[in-house]
């Protein structure tokens, strides 16, 4: 499931909307229902908490990734304590008071500063507390967004891809397993013709992935046999420079140990090297098993 963003249920430009519709009221000497209707939804109410959350994202700036990551999560994990009812009740009824009082077209046409990190927070929240699964790309692309915000710097998206597989530990069961699937169709969309082999490990990375100690030891047992598949590829090689490509490759592929995390790429890894063995046999003679 791909979640969409909604600029109307969107607390922090719910709540940039009103100042900045109550600064105009108030220069133009009108009085403002905007302000009644801001203290009315952002103080004391589940509004006002989730507003917290968007503000304690915008103050930080400038901060390492490591604080970046750490503000991140606790907005994310805070989110989860809200009363969801309550917040969409909320919500409902400030946009229905906004349309009592103002051009609601016109109200949302007002230029709101940062509005792609306002978009990526409100996914996160919306993605973290439903118990449908979501496509993990959303998460990284919108993860990445806030972190950049947070630390002014350009943020290495594999990294935040390679943390989204310990996050499914975390997840029940079920949601972790439909979601992981999510991550399989995306490759099969660009990887439409899998081998028997390539099947295997993606089922096998599907069933393990509540176990990071069984994956490691799935992928540790398929890097041995992928150099020793390499090897077999070497010694019936005749041309030289293929040769010492495939000795070269042999390196780049190794086994994990106990202190490695076992990550997303590890699988496209596995999955690529295979696909280069299919070619090779389709080449050389068959790879003895």
């Amino acid at each position: 499931m791909y979640i969409k963003h909604s600029k109307f249920k969107n607390t922090g430009i719910l709540f940039e909307i009103l100042v900045k519709r109550i600064t105009a009221d108030t220069l133009s000497k009108d009085d403002s229902p905007a302000l009644s209707t801001l203290r009315k939804y952002f103080v004391n109410t589940e509004l006002g908490k989730e507003y917290k959350l968007y503000e304690m994202v915008f103050k930080g700036k400038n901060v390492k990734e490591t604080k970046a990551n750490a503000i991140l999560n606790t907005v994310i994990e805070s989110s989860k304590k809200l009363n969801r009812t309550r917040l969409r009740k909320e919500k409902y009824n400030l946009i229905k008071e906004l349309k009592e009082n103002y051009n609601i077209a016109d109200l949302f046409k007002t230029k709101i500063s940062d509005y792609k990190t306002y978009a990526s927070l409100y996914t996160l929240f919306e993605i973290y507390n439903t118990n449908k699964a979501t496509d993990p790309n959303q998460i990284v692309d919108n993860k990445v967004t806030i972190l950049e915000h947070l630390t002014k710097t350009p943020i290495e998206r594999d990294d935040v891809k390679g943390n989204i597989l310990e996050e499914f530990k975390s997840y029940d069961k079920d949601v972790r397993i439909l979601t992981y699937r999510i991550l399989l169709e995306k490759f099969n969309e660009k990887y439409s013709d899998l081998s028997k082999t390539q099947k295997r490990i993606l089922k096998e990375f599907i069933n393990s992935v509540d176990s990071t100690s069984s994956l490691k030891e799935f992928y540790n047992t398929e890097v041995v046999t992928i150099k020793n598949q390499i090897s077999e590829q070497i010694k019936i090689t005749k041309d030289k420079t293929i040769q010492i490509k495939l000795e070269e490759v042999s390196k780049l592929i190794n086994e994990l140990e106990k202190k490695d995390k076992i990550k997303s790429e590890h699988l496209v890894d596995l999955l690529q090297y295979h696909s280069l063995l299919e070619e090779l046999s389709n080449i050389h003679v068959p790879i003895q098993a």
